[in-house]
């Protein structure tokens, strides 16, 4: 296996990939072996043991499976996408990729189901929610290997320093709040809508604790403009124009260093991992609390999957790999090395002895991973510059959701 350093370089990648792997495809040579090619990404930051696991994982399997090579590239986060598409265009994707759900629309036609390839005892092993969040018509389009739940997570430094020592569970909280902090010098929270972040972790959670969705039922029509939008909406504006959120991170936002929630000057966010404040606040300050409720209790939360191209030239071999790699053993070890939770009721709790952690793993179930549609990204993109001209003062908040409405129209025609 082998670990590339740079997506700035993806194109180079990429062609080295393709060629030490055959053209990117898996196949039979005149050895008789067959090899699957799999592209991951650095899902466990520390790139020796993400490495180590994969190796570790691959001699397993093949020990069981001597007929089959399994080639494993890793590949930053960055232009993944840009890289990935260009492949499956020239016909050089690898046999199985590790996707999340809102690039599986994407690549649905692209992707070979893989419920025939589970046994039916792993596939009643994954929680409700995790199996539907990679369902498309009723197919699962890739095997859930984690999952995780963006819960918010508050400043234990700044909740002692304005001398309060209850956590918010509410949007009603918040506001309750915000005032004292705002007159001790700091901010209740923080709202970034520069177009860099993902609605999913920003806008949405309140949309969707408000009673909203993203779309219609049928997938037809935008459906943000509802009045539990305006709601949710309604409610960052009155942070912002309260004076109880940096207003300037609407427009932009910096490295998280240079950010008042990096200084210490902000209650809770929940739009940051844990690992990102952690080196800034300290482990011991880390505050996590459950998703916050407005009508309904429900946040941001991922599933990563194995995902088989269609392009695989030996299925058989592919399905093999998939079913191993993320069968219960493989995933608790995954899961474990990259602070992530398990998609599988068999594996139990994995963090019950960690105080942030454990807080998370229990808001599995009330996570979601936003919408599977294919214009999801797209729609994320007319909707922001509404949203900052609402809670910048430029448009009220009914025409900043009706003019987003208006403008993701045509994208869904």
């Amino acid at each position: 296996m082998s670990v590339r350093k740079s997506l700035s370089a993806v194109a180079v990648a990429l062609v080295a990939a393709l060629a030490a792997t055959g053209c990117g495809g898996s196949g039979s040579g005149d050895s008789g072996k067959t090899t699957v090619t799999m592209w991951i990404y650095p899902v466990i930051v520390d790139e020796a043991k993400h490495r180590a696991h994969w190796d570790e994982t691959v001699k397993a399997f093949q020990s069981a499976n001597p007929n089959i090579e399994v080639k494993t590239e890793i590949f930053p986060w960055a232009n993944r996408d840009q890289a990935l598409a260009t492949a499956i265009a020239g016909n050089k994707g690898p046999d199985v990729v590790y996707l999340i759900p809102d690039q599986l629309p994407k690549y649905a036609r692209n992707i070979e189901p893989v419920d025939k390839y589970l046994e039916d005892a792993a596939k009643s092993d994954y929680h409700e929610n995790v199996t539907k969040s990679v369902s498309i018509d009723g197919k699962m389009m890739g095997a859930p290997i984690l999952t995780s739940a963006a819960t918010p997570i508050c400043n234990k430094k700044v909740f002692a320093a304005v001398g309060e020592t209850t956590y918010p569970t509410s949007w009603n909280d918040l506001l309750t709040l915000a005032p004292k902090f705002k007159a001790k010098g700091y901010d209740i929270a923080a709202y970034p809508g520069d177009s860099k972040q993902t609605l999913n972790q920003t806008f949405y959670p309140l949309m969707w604790s408000a009673g909203g969705d993203v779309f219609s039922p049928d997938g037809t029509s935008v459906a943000f403009n509802s009045d539990a939008a305006k709601k949710a909406l309604t409610f960052v504006k009155q942070l912002v124009d309260g004076g109880y959120v940096d207003k300037s991170l609407i427009t932009n936002v910096p490295s998280i260093e240079q950010t008042r929630i990096g200084q210490n000057k902000v209650g809770c966010v929940w739009h940051v991992p844990v690992a990102e404040v952690e080196k800034l606040w300290g482990k011991e300050n880390i505050q996590a609390v459950p998703h916050f409720t407005d009508v309904k209790q429900i946040g941001y939360g991922t599933v990563g999957s194995l995902s088989m191209l269609k392009g695989a030239k030996n299925k058989e071999a592919a399905g093999k790999w998939i079913a191993f790699a993320t069968n219960a053993e493989n995933t608790k070890k995954y899961d474990l090395a990259s602070n992530f939770f398990s998609p599988r009721k068999s594996t139990g709790t994995l963090y019950a002895g960690d105080p942030v952690l454990s807080v998370q793993e229990q808001q599995v179930a009330t996570s979601t991973v936003g919408p599977l549609h294919e214009k999801a990204r797209d729609v994320q993109g007319v909707l922001f510059p509404e949203i900052q001209a609402a809670l910048l003062g430029k448009k009220s908040v009914e025409q900043a959701l009706d003019d987003a409405a208006k403008a993701a129209a045509p994208l869904l025609r």
